[in-house]
């Protein structure tokens, strides 16, 4: 794993030091483009942290710009959300941009390409513009509006904008090749009918560029150089390059494309995941099992972790699988010398030690983390009375179960050994009590070495414990099943919930603080469910994979 994160190279970054070194340009301009349409996820991570980064270490600048130009999907709270997640990932953009503030520009360049000829008002429906535009075998044919002056075109043009046709009644398309083999240089759509306020422009405007229309322009007025997308914009350059080109905007952006992120047991599509959202699937944008930034933040994950993570998978042209156990691999790391330990029961069984003084609590001293002293001790309460998790305990146990059964002694971590004497069940023959001794003389950290166990259990002491609600996550998808539907693949079992204790030195616990369980995990608090009468925590990872990098 690279040290510094600028000591890594890829294919952008060698385009990047050649067009400075021929002087092609002399100050680096990179944007994330995001539309808001829904709430970033991990995929979007890794574009910002390329974006960002490339621009820094050559001493440039990053825009965060809104490629608002579709209102019918586009919401303010997908604004704010998007800057709340840059600015938690620790980056500061050099500018706040919007397409719709150049809306203006954008309808004048139309106007240009209007009058070179470039450029025609459509009266086609969409579905017949689709039958049109032929096959990837059979070239397109051109529909009678190709034919129209330009003088007739621009006053048209000036009526759409003027809100005199209805939706899908007109569009606006670029005049270039109906035979191109590229379908996207078929005279594509650059400007269609929307009668529907804009979230920053209001009643403005009822028509609207197209997103390959509006990009490369957004690009060129803001001197972007490097205008880095995915794999999926491949085909689309040549219009990009097309619109640069014949418009009059002196400036030359380059479009880059890279393979996008795609994680096992994941969803990475914003259309996907607002259906999951809106048919309740999960309980927001923000659910600690979306892979949006805001659930990776709500359920635990750390900037670093996710910044460190999309630096290592590296930028490629080739798509390939990411196994999502390398991104829970990265928090571990993050996590291991950071978080202090701690004890907690998720599924309770109490224990009474029946020679303990009755009424007696004693204040053991316990490390914060033993791999990081400067953290310090903690004191943990032991007395009488003890919960111990349900499956620390079998009745009639196989063989090689070392933890508690009749007649069997264990260490109770950073206290006692204790033995199980006595067996106490309810009414339907179900285990609520187990009765116990304690040997005094093997306290924790005595030097005791009288004899061994084999069973080390973790416990919380009974009169002082907090109650916590513990939520354990596992994949919301499930590459495993089959269907043709991708919910078919959503998994019925990817949130359990527990009810249990943890020590009483939590009781200051705080929204987004961060433990690591002794046995169970790392966990979060979570930011949204927790209050002042009742602590709520996110499982984050478990404590061990079998991932290996």
């Amino acid at each position: 794993m690279s040290e510094n994160p600028n000591n890594s190279s890829n294919f952008i970054k060698h385009i990047v030091k050649e067009d400075l070194a021929e002087g092609t340009y002399d100050h680096i301009v990179t944007r994330f483009p995001p539309e808001p349409n829904g709430y970033l996820h991990i995929g979007h991570a890794k574009s910002i942290v390329l974006n960002f980064e490339l621009a820094d270490e050559f001493n440039g600048e990053t825009n965060l710009r809104f490629d608002d130009t579709n209102p019918l999907k586009e919401d303010q709270e997908y604004v704010d959300a998007i800057k709340e997640d840059i600015e938690w990932l620790g980056y500061e953009w050099e500018g706040l941009r919007y397409a719709s503030n150049y809306f203006d520009e954008m309808y004048n360049q139309a106007v240009i390409l209007i009058k070179k000829g470039l450029a025609y008002v459509e009266d086609l429906s969409q579905e017949e513009i689709r039958e049109y535009r032929g096959t990837l075998t059979e070239p397109g044919k051109e529909s009678k509006s190709r034919s129209r002056s330009a003088e007739e075109n621009l006053e048209l043009f000036e009526k759409m904008r003027n809100g005199e046709f209805a939706n899908g009644e007109k569009v606006l398309r670029a005049k270039i090749d109906m035979a191109s083999p590229n379908i996207n240089l078929r005279d594509p759509v650059i400007y269609r009918i929307s009668h529907t306020p804009h979230h920053n422009t209001g009643e403005k405007w009822c028509i609207y560029p197209m997103y390959s229309f509006a990009h490369p322009l957004e690009d060129a007025i803001e001197g972007v150089t490097h205008s880095i997308c995915t794999l999926e914009f491949e085909d689309q350059r040549p219009l990009y390059e097309w619109v640069v080109e014949n418009c009059e905007i002196d400036a030359e952006p380059k479009q880059i494309e890279f393979a996008r992120l795609n994680l096992t047991n994941t969803v990475m599509s914003k259309r996907k995941l607002k259906q999951l959202v809106d048919e309740n699937y999960v309980d927001g944008w923000d659910d600690p099992r979306m892979p949006t930034i805001s659930g990776l933040r709500r359920r635990g994950f750390t900037p670093e972790s996710i910044k460190t993570f999309c630096r290592e998978i590296g930028v490629s042209k080739a798509d390939n699988l990411v196994d999502v156990r390398m991104l829970e691999h990265f928090v571990r790391e993050d996590l291991k010398l950071t978080s202090p330990r701690t004890m907690s029961v998720l599924r309770p069984l109490k224990v009474v030690i029946t020679n303990y003084p009755e009424g007696e609590v004693e204040w053991l001293d316990a490390d914060i983390n033993p791999e990081n002293p400067e953290m310090g001790t903690r004191k943990i309460p032991f007395s009488r009375e003890i919960y111990i998790e349900q499956s620390d305990f079998m009745e009639n146990p196989p063989k090689k179960y070392f933890r508690l059964f009749p007649g069997n002694e264990v260490r109770l971590k950073h206290a006692y050994f204790i033995k199980c004497n006595e067996v106490i069940k309810d009414d339907e023959g179900n285990v609520v009590e187990l009765h116990c001794t304690y040997d005094p003389e093997t306290k924790s950290g005595t030097g005791f070495t009288g004899r061994k166990v084999k069973g080390t259990l973790h416990w919380v002491e009974a009169t002082h414990a907090k109650e916590a609600e513990f939520r354990l996550y596992n994949s919301l998808i499930d590459d495993e099943k089959s269907g043709d539907d991708f919910l078919d693949f959503v998994n019925p079992d990817s949130l359990e919930v527990a009810h249990g204790y943890v020590e009483p030195n939590m009781e200051e616990a705080k929204a987004h603080d961060k433990y690591q369980f002794f046995r169970h995990g790392y966990f979060n608090v979570d930011p949204k469910e927790t209050t002042a009468y009742k602590l709520v925590f996110n499982r984050i990872v478990e404590l061990k994979s079998s991932f290996k990098l």
